[in-house]
């Protein structure tokens, strides 16, 4: 419906790189080159520049890149339309992190298919900065995300962003650790521990790291794990503590305490459901935005 060229664009003055932007929409580097000098030589403009390590937008480019996003949005509110009038749902890609794929993507997928037979649903689980990806190519149309300083502002016009849930962080640590004799533990309390988190650069990590920081202090980080099994299996044999989101489930053989955060710098992390601008106008898509909200609100109240 768009000169497919466009996204291309918003791809490369996203990630800066033409490499990654390829990467992202699962082409080669070559012909992201070679759609950008076609869309520069049919409009007769300089559209992107290499600076320093980074490819940028020119003046030119930016323009493009305005109207761009206000064609998509403009292109998602069509598409709702259509889908109105129309008896076939068609089809929906839901991304998400681990937790959030489980606890809210795939019931969320369960009700659509009752709700729309027909519908072709895909869920992808995925790092933040995968989803962004995913919805910029096209190939998701919700993401659920946890906000850091990768997520977009919710100024960003490409996007619209839907609060879900603020997840509070619990902190995990061994069957008669000291810490389990206080009334109230803050993440202060712990500065002198040895930590265990998600491998760095990982959205998780910049969390620990951030909540921390927050807390007057850098951990010291002891083993690194990915998985919430595995983090609390290190806990509960005693090489350290762990950062836990209430959501995140544990075993109920796992040896170890969770205790409730306290103090100012109590770390919690908002969730949200990111669409492209107009998408939500879209009848499937909104039965998923309130899905997800109606299973967010159930946890919040402890009934889900």
């Amino acid at each position: 419906m768009i000169d497919s060229r466009l996204r291309t664009l918003q791809l490369v003055a996203h990630h800066g790189s033409v490499t990654a932007a390829a990467k992202a929409l699962h082409f080669t580097s070559s012909a992201v080159s070679q759609q950008l000098r076609g869309l520069s030589d049919e409009l007769g403009v300089a559209l992107v520049r290499q600076v320093g390590r980074r490819m940028e937008p020119t003046a030119a480019g930016h323009v493009l890149l305005r109207h761009a996003e206000a064609l998509h949005a403009r292109a998602e509110v069509a598409r709702a339309e259509l889908a109105g009038a129309e008896d076939s749902p068609g089809t929906i890609g839901l991304c998400g992190f681990s937790t959030a794929a489980s606890r809210f993507l795939v019931p969320t997928a369960a009700a659509l298919r009752e709700r729309f037979p027909a519908l072709a649903i895909q869920v992808v689980e995925a790092e933040p900065a995968r989803c962004i990806d995913l919805l910029l190519a096209g190939d998701c149309d919700l993401a659920l995300l946890v906000v850091d300083d990768r997520v977009p502002p919710d100024t960003d016009q490409r996007f619209e962003q839907h609060t879900v849930l603020d997840d509070p962080i619990d902190l995990a640590v061994p069957i008669g650790h000291h810490l389990t004799a206080r009334s109230e533990v803050t993440l202060r309390d712990a500065a002198a521990e040895s930590w265990i988190t998600c491998r760095p650069g990982s959205a998780y990590h910049r969390l620990t790291l951030a909540a921390c920081q927050a807390a007057g202090f850098r951990p010291t980080v002891a083993h690194y794990a990915d998985e919430w099994a595995t983090g609390t299996a290190l806990v509960a044999h005693g090489f350290g503590i762990y950062m836990l989101p209430r959501l995140a489930t544990v075993h109920p053989d796992t040896e170890v305490v969770r205790l409730r955060l306290g103090g100012p710098a109590a770390p919690v992390r908002r969730i949200v459901a990111v669409t492209r601008a107009g998408g939500a106008a879209q009848p499937v898509i909104g039965h998923a935005l309130t899905s997800i909200r109606d299973a967010a609100a159930a946890i919040a109240a402890g009934t889900g």
